[in-house]
């Protein structure tokens, strides 16, 4: 079976954290969607690295100074283990329910912390990809809370709550 869990991001979503994003750092946006992310994150000035790079792939690994993605949430896993590897600081958008994995529960004396989304992100509206396709039957908010999940940030608090 074949997982479709291409969700692209909107601009909102960046904007709502611009201010805890450093304008001094190369992004790497490294989960490419359709590219609409990295072109928010590019007109809103920040030096955004975007192209359909594997991330898992540690031979691909462009020069960059922090991640700022939404990843595909299927592979939440995988992608932490890997972030570990490479050590460096990164924002995630992931759903509020990854905190109780055992592979969050690694970060739990590191440094993680978390900025939370007024309402449910008001329902962070991701757009939906199947097979390189919008889908135009979708209900684009979601049922879930997402949370923004910073590590190495040194964000002035461990909890950050959106007005």
């Amino acid at each position: 079976m074949v997982k479709h869990d291409d969700y692209i991001t909107p601009k909102y979503a960046w904007e709502n954290i611009k201010s805890y994003i450093p304008q001094d750092k190369v992004i790497w946006e490294a989960f490419y969607g359709n590219g609409n992310s990295g072109n928010h994150l590019k007109d809103m000035g920040f030096k955004v690295i975007h192209e359909e790079i594997d991330f898992f792939n540690k031979d691909t690994t462009p020069e960059y100074d922090i991640i700022v993605s939404n990843p595909p949430f299927s592979k939440s896993k995988q992608i932490m283990k890997r972030l570990k590897e490479i050590n460096k600081p990164f924002i995630l958008i992931l759903p509020s329910s990854k905190i109780n994995t055992s592979y969050f529960r690694e970060y739990k004396n590191s440094g993680l912390q978390i900025i939370i989304p007024r309402k449910r992100f008001i329902g962070i509206h991701f757009e939906k990809i199947v097979d390189g396709e919008k889908l135009t039957n979708w209900k684009n908010n979601s049922n879930f809370d997402c949370f923004y999940y910073c590590w190495k940030m040194n964000l002035e608090n461990d909890i950050t709550w959106i007005d």
